[in-house]
Formats: structure tokens, sequence, C-alpha cells
């Protein structure tokens, strides 16, 4: 997936454990059956379940649709670059 067009919002809906629509979404960084790993507009998102299947993917839309069962949803913290002096000031 291409580049997400700047100010797409990142919203995640789930819908009984079942069906996850987002969007926000800028890259499928990788895809199983139990885990899927997306780069977001908020950081990278790991989605942990079974029986995982990628219904929608609209890399134009920044839109992905996956369905079987979610166990667990969490996002990794931007790293932050630059030196200490930059970390600490900000």
């Amino acid at each position: 997936m291409g580049d997400v067009q700047a100010g797409l919002p990142h919203r995640v809906t789930l819908s009984e454990r079942k069906k996850l629509t987002m969007t926000g979404v800028s890259e499928v960084v990788s895809f199983e059956e139990d885990s899927v790993v997306m780069k977001t507009a908020l950081g990278t998102l790991l989605v942990q379940g079974r029986d995982l299947q990628l219904k929608t993917l609209s890399p134009e839309q920044g839109q992905v649709e996956i369905a079987g069962t979610v166990s667990a949803l969490s996002y990794e913290e931007p790293k932050r670059t630059g030196g200490w002096i930059k970390r600490l000031l900000g």
C-alpha cells in the first residue's frame, strides 16, 4: 500500500470480535492466519486472533476489513528519532 493521504483519520471498529474495519491504514506489513501487522496514522497496529481473513483492502482510501476471531489489538508507539538532546528538549 502506498502513503495514505494526509489528514485521513484513523478509526477502528470491531463488531462482535468477528469483523474489524479500519481507516487510516498506510501499509499492511504482514498478514498471517493468526496475526496482522499494519502501519496506521497513529503507529504500528498488531491484530491477533484466529482464522483471520483480509476481506477488503483499499490502498487509495487507507481502508482495511478483516474477518475472523479477534483476540487482541495492540499499538507499538512510534520511535522517536534524533539524539538525546532533541528528545530531552522535545
